[in-house]
């Protein structure tokens, strides 16, 4: 009825025969219409008839420049009605569903916008610096370097960053350190000369920089807490859709009546992979885990998780299964908390976030210890599994 009232309203104002004193049979004419289009119609046509009469004076004139025609405006409510159907007919989309649709956007609008836009994020999300290194805070999202496809990168914007950072000239370069993966947020290391990266980059070598990731696990580990200790190696997996992956190679295997461990020799290809993990809280059948990577072996904490504890980081649609590339298939109790239904579970993202670097410190300094806070995609995951966050962060 509001857009009779609306039609109607605007037929009385804009007619040309129509001034303070309306021609009665015009009115009555559009007044049938609306009867016949809208039937009980009349009281809204009478409230509009109401409102032109007190907006309009004696004597003022019509603009014709201005006059609308009534089949115009019927098209134009036409359009508003069937839009409003439309709308209602949409499926409304879960708060979860919401978030993944954000997240794809958002890392699909920092891929495509312009360098300064990924650049002043960046800069705006800073988490520490000094006369040697800058802590970044890496989006999801977005890869460390480019590649085939890639329109944006944290090395294409590193120009960009150079000119909002007080105290450098756009002649200086910033250095990468190290890497996370395209999927991984947070705590990212950069060097203001190729002598402090040198330095940072060599401490990485020699593991003497700790390195602390939160991770969402679809399974509670059991212990809570301990250490994995198993060599990873890429292999290529046969079936239906052959690929590679990193894979566990265990050094020791099962003996064939199960009473002991029996050591087997290890593959050349292995690399020795150790990771401590710590349990921080669980709920639903789903954890938050603090994990400590004492190596640097790609994938390494996915596939520890994945394979050795049996544990897979939600997101991580890549090692939740052995021999295929799929959607990571979750609990039906996970997926009622999250509000999702299993044909969904490809947009969730991989909930990996480096949570904390301690740098050791040089001579009588102390050691640099970077927190991170955790992305707004994480903590409201947390928050629909009931996963309590820690109260003192570690």
């Amino acid at each position: 009825m509001k857009g009779v009232r609306t039609l109607f309203t605007h037929f009385v104002r804009c007619d040309p025969i129509c001034t303070h004193n309306l021609h009665p049979m015009r009115v009555d004419q559009m007044q049938r219409w609306c009867l016949a289009v809208w039937p009980g119609s009349g009281r809204v046509i009478t409230r509009a008839y109401a409102t032109v009469g007190k907006l309009q004076s004696p004597g003022t004139g019509v603009d014709r420049k201005t006059v609308l025609k009534a089949d115009d405006l019927a098209q134009k409510i036409r359009l508003e009605k069937k839009k409003e159907t439309e709308d209602k007919d949409t499926p409304r989309l879960s708060p979860v569903q919401k978030r993944v649709m954000e997240l794809r956007q958002l890392s699909q609008q920092l891929q495509n916008v312009h360098p300064n836009v990924l650049a002043k994020a960046l800069h705006k999300g800073l988490l520490f610096q000094n006369q040697d290194i800058l802590a970044i805070n890496k989006p999801y999202g977005v890869p460390v370097q480019s590649g085939p496809g890639v329109t944006n990168s944290i090395t294409d914007v590193l120009p960009v960053l150079v000119k909002m950072i007080e105290g450098m000239s756009t002649e200086s370069r910033l250095h990468i350190c190290h890497r996370l993966e395209k999927e991984t947020t947070g705590a990212m290391l950069l060097a203001r000369s190729e002598e402090a990266a040198s330095h940072i980059q060599e401490l990485f070598r020699t593991h003497q920089v700790e390195k602390k990731y939160w991770v969402v696990t679809v399974g509670v580990p059991v212990p809570s807490e301990g250490v994995i200790d198993i060599p990873i190696m890429e292999k290529e997996v046969s079936g239906s859709q052959p690929h590679y992956k990193m894979v566990l190679s265990p050094v020791y295997r099962v003996s064939e009546g199960g009473e002991a461990m029996i050591r087997v020799r290890a593959s050349r290809q292995a690399q020795s992979a150790v990771t401590q993990y710590r349990v921080l809280a669980s709920s639903g059948g789903c954890s938050l885990v603090e994990l400590q990577p004492i190596t640097g072996i790609k994938h390494q904490l996915r596939v520890h998780m994945a394979y050795g504890l049996g544990c897979p980081i939600l997101g991580d649609h890549k090692y939740s299964h052995w021999n295929k590339l799929a959607p990571q298939k979750l609990p039906e109790g996970v997926l009622r908390r999250l509000d999702l239904e299993q044909s969904k579970t490809r947009y969730l993202p991989l909930h990996l976030h480096s949570r904390q670097l301690t740098l050791p410190g040089v001579k009588e300094h102390t050691d640099i210890i970077l927190h991170c806070p955790l992305p707004k995609f994480f903590t409201k995951t947390l928050r629909r599994l009931q996963i309590p966050l820690p109260e003192k962060p570690s």
